[in-house]
């Protein structure tokens, strides 16, 4: 099979122009063969018009569920091997009492659905290093190590390409159980979980080649859309490591798609990477947060929590609001973006009511605005609005209003082309327009047709 091989500079902004082409033309040779620009929009096309996903953290952690030995804390649910300190053989006592026999394949993916996602990504293994799939190379997995006996990998699977969504797995290049790895920290168990594990001397090549061996069983056995790597920043992990394994995926399913977590690219938290050269990876990952504006060009995924944890921890109530959430999805796509927004599964195999209760609200006003979400690109406007966000299709423009005008008259910028027609998602066609040298006004209903966000469809001429 051709091995192809894209490796590309999420965020080479310069005056607010992505150099995509410039950066694969000053490709470092040992990145592999060059891609050309109509295969890499090819590959990325589904993802481009998807906009929305779901993130699902679901391990062994859900089983303490962020309380160890009567201590909580503030920290995310699936770190408490880290925070609480807790050495490897303990930990794999969770396994024992991980049983969840509520799990619902055909639910979790309806759920995602019904919200208007088009794509689940799912931690096949987490820093904890437990396998949540029938691993062949380790048998700390969900198979043979808990009670539950059954591959939910598979199910989800299976559901996703009959529900018709995009199916993806998220995989810990850090590994706290892995035999090779260990923490060297002031009051630290050696086989604890840590922010920074160490290599053992000469024990490299055996840990790359057990990811190798199961990356090939993730992405032969369950044919995933995404890898989406993390823990890509411990010391012994290279620009050159990332590269390689970004290589040896493409190898096997040369459409897939891969994060910029494979590599050394990304600036922490703000996970666009750095310009200073060519980095590995397809598309770049900030964390809870959002670019403050469009990055044109430039293919990146926000990945977000609904509370202030990833992994379930059962008292961590601090839930954002509907309103929250569903104008995070218009401000990431209207700059460009996707959103990747997280559920935490219990130990018993559900998803949070509080989530649910989320999704549906979501899912209820994607309902009317999805044509103003899917396949769109970002704000032609060269500065924030006042009043919401924008996002754009070909000749058609959706205004989103978050905060609806007391006159009900919406004074929007020049597009730099005359508005022909304007109408409200949900609501009255043929809204009258008024057009004037700094751009145009439009007469609105006295009341909006959805007070978190109405959306006015606008046709250029």
């Amino acid at each position: 099979m051709k091995r192809l091989l894209l490796v590309l500079v999420i965020a080479g902004v310069v005056g607010g122009d992505f150099r995509l082409r410039a950066a694969a033309r000053n490709q470092d040779k040992t990145q592999g063969v060059q891609e050309s620009q109509s295969e890499r929009d090819a590959r990325m096309a589904w993802w481009r018009d998807a906009r929305f996903g779901m993130f699902i953290h679901w391990g062994l952690y859900a089983v303490p569920a962020g309380d160890y030995n009567g201590k909580r804390t503030k920290e995310i649910g699936e770190w408490i091997m880290s925070w609480a300190n807790i050495p490897r053989a303990q930990y794999e006592q969770f396994a024992p009492r991980f049983d969840p026999e509520k799990f619902d394949a055909a639910e979790w993916v309806r759920t995602a659905k019904d919200a208007g996602m088009k794509y689940i990504v799912i931690t096949s293994k987490h820093h904890d290093g437990f396998s949540m799939f029938d691993s062949a190379v380790t048998r700390y997995d969900i198979v043979d190590a808990t009670p539950f006996k059954k591959d939910p990998m598979r199910a989800l699977a299976d559901e996703c390409k009959r529900q018709g969504l995009k199916f993806a797995f998220y995989y810990s290049i850090m590994d706290w159980h892995h035999p090779s790895q260990y923490v060297d920290a002031p009051d630290k168990d050696p086989t604890a979980g840590n922010g920074q594990t160490k290599m053992r001397e000469g024990k490299k090549p055996e840990y790359v080649e057990y990811m190798k061996a199961q990356l090939k069983e993730l992405v032969t056995k369950y044919d995933p859309a995404v890898l989406w790597f993390d823990g890509e920043w411990v010391d012994w992990w290279t620009e050159e490591d990332g590269q390689d394994l970004y290589n040896y995926v493409r190898s096997l399913k040369p459409g897939i798609l891969i994060n910029n977590r494979v590599g050394k690219g990304r600036k922490g938290m703000e996970g666009l990477n750095k310009s200073d050269r060519v980095y590995a990876g397809d598309f770049g990952t900030p964390e809870q947060q959002i670019p403050a504006s469009g990055l044109p060009g430039v293919d990146w995924e926000s990945c977000m929590t609904m509370n202030d944890t990833w992994g379930f921890k059962s008292y961590d109530d601090n839930w954002k609001s509907s309103e929250r959430l569903i104008r995070n999805l218009v401000d990431i796509v209207s700059k460009g973006g996707n959103y990747l927004l997280n559920v935490g599964p219990t130990a018993e195999g559900l998803i949070p009511a509080p989530s649910v209760e989320r999704l549906g609200a979501i899912g209820q006003w994607m309902k009317v605005n999805s044509e103003a979400i899917y396949g769109t690109t970002a704000s032609p406007f060269t500065t924030q609005l006042t009043w919401g966000r924008a996002t754009r299709k070909g000749n058609t423009v959706y205004l989103h209003v978050f905060e609806w005008p007391s006159d009900a008259t919406l004074k929007v910028p020049s597009l730099g082309a005359k508005p022909a027609s304007a109408s409200l998602l949900g609501g009255e066609s043929n809204l009258k327009i008024d057009t004037d040298a700094d751009g145009f006004t439009i007469k609105l209903p006295t009341a909006p047709v959805n007070p978190i966000a109405s959306v006015i469809k606008v046709q250029l001429s």
